[in-house]
């Protein structure tokens, strides 16, 4: 909308844990369905390579992604069916099932009966239906890393007093002090601030670091 604020980045979307399959039958045709996690465009056209290099007996692979936490990036590919009915609808899909950084790919093997431009949006979509009924979702958040030095002595009691508030503690480095790595939603920090006043009678500070995208 013009003149009204820009969309807010989001904090966690969804992917699958692990590859999904789908397969689905119309009048002879078999269109098998492989759904991949990919972080870039580059492993997702490598997975698009890789199941048209196993299938090289098959007449079309077909496939879409979309990546991103935002599900900036789309891209699909009809590979010879009439334009629309294969990538698009197997996007359209993808779109829908608010899955990001995932590839679907679908092998076609034709039965000799030609199934029309429905008949061929039906089944790509369909396809990847049935390998979305088979995903495993998992969750991504993005995480603010803060570091956090207290002497030796205190760093137990500092940890059980940071997580008993919720946060999270993903590990501890010990030298000259005790160094606690702290993980905390964007916007989370004023609070993170005052856990670790309260823990350290005021003495420790966190020190913000990077933020990065994290499986949970």
């Amino acid at each position: 909308m013009a003149g009204g604020e820009p969309p807010r980045a989001p904090s966690s979307y969804r992917t699958v844990a692990a590859d999904a399959w789908g397969e689905v039958e119309d009048r002879g045709s078999r269109f098998r369905c492989r759904i991949v996690r990919t972080a870039t465009e580059a492993e997702a056209r490598a997975v698009i390579d890789e199941q048209r290099r196993a299938h090289h007996d098959a007449r079309h692979t077909c496939s879409a992604f979309i990546l991103g936490p935002d599900g900036r990036t789309e891209r699909s590919n009809d590979d010879g069916e009439p334009a629309g009915t294969a990538g698009t609808p197997m996007l359209d899909v993808l779109r829908g099932s608010g899955y990001r950084d995932v590839t679907a790919v679908v092998t076609r093997w034709f039965g000799g009966t030609l199934l029309g431009a429905g008949g061929l949006v039906r089944a790509y979509g369909d396809a990847v239906r049935t390998a979305l009924d088979d995903a495993r979702p998992l969750e991504r958040r993005l995480v603010h890393e803060h570091t956090l030095a207290v002497g030796h002595a205190d760093a137990g009691r500092v940890e059980h007093e940071l997580r008993s508030a919720g946060l999270v503690v993903t590990g501890t480095d010990y030298a000259e002090r005790a160094t606690l790595h702290v993980a905390v939603a964007p916007g989370e920090e004023a609070r993170l601030a005052a856990v670790v006043a309260s823990a350290t009678s005021g003495e420790g500070v966190a020190v913000p670091g990077e933020k990065r995208w994290v499986d949970v």
